[in-house]
């Protein structure tokens, strides 16, 4: 059964940077596809990055486009997220998933952390 665990969210103001973690088990990590997503107050699922296996493709929302790099070390099973330039509008619960698609007009995952709190404010 796959367990991902996310780490290093916490409150940082405008223009900051936080890196977030996660450590996965249960399955063979280097042969999947990973994604950070995140979840607004109020607000759907939002996809923000996806990683992939092999040579390791990087794929980012427009919204985060040129502040966020995904990366992650197989070695490990380790994926992280490395945020810079945060605004108020990226505070939200981020998640590390697996196997997101979208099934009937809606953003799901089929595995997702237990989430960690990013709050960008002044």
């Amino acid at each position: 059964q796959a367990q991902l665990v996310e780490s290093g969210g916490g409150l940082v103001q405008p223009g900051g940077s936080l890196r977030l973690s996660c450590a996965a088990s249960g399955f063979t990590f280097e042969n999947r596809l990973m994604s950070w997503v995140r979840q607004a107050p109020g607000k759907g699922l939002e996809w923000v990055s996806d990683i992939n296996t092999g040579s390791g493709t990087t794929y980012y929302a427009d919204s985060v486009k040129g502040r966020f790099t995904i990366s992650r070390d197989n070695a490990k099973n380790t994926v992280d997220l490395q945020m810079n330039s945060l605004k108020p509008e990226d505070t939200a619960v981020y998640y590390c998933a697996r196997d997101c698609s979208i099934v009937a007009l809606t953003f799901t995952c089929g595995s997702k952390g237990q989430g960690i709190q990013v709050t960008v404010s002044s």
